[in-house]
């Protein structure tokens, strides 16, 4: 007998606590706090975006390219012919 009690009353908190968790959740009030943060949160990000240095760019001409011209011939391997000969 106390145990159905005990059982019934945990279940009974896990509802309620359910209930009102969804309940402050999807109410009005709650949606219109987090959309008026967000909205916050932008304009903030506008701000500090127009605050930011614009470096130069110093990477112009960086990249050497080099000619070889030591052409050996490679011995190209093929996978499926290596699998295939069994030596």
């Amino acid at each position: 007998m106390f145990k159905e009690i005990k059982y019934s009353i945990y279940v009974l908190a896990i509802i309620l606590f359910i209930f009102f968790t969804a309940k402050y959740y999807f109410s009005d009030n709650h949606k219109k706090k987090s959309f008026r943060a967000l909205n916050k949160i932008d304009e903030k990000i506008k701000i500090y975006a127009e605050k930011l240095p614009i470096l130069e760019n110093d990477t112009k001409n960086i990249i050497e390219y080099v000619e070889q011209t030591n052409n050996k011939k490679k011995k190209k391997f093929n996978f499926w012919k290596l699998l295939e000969k069994n030596e």
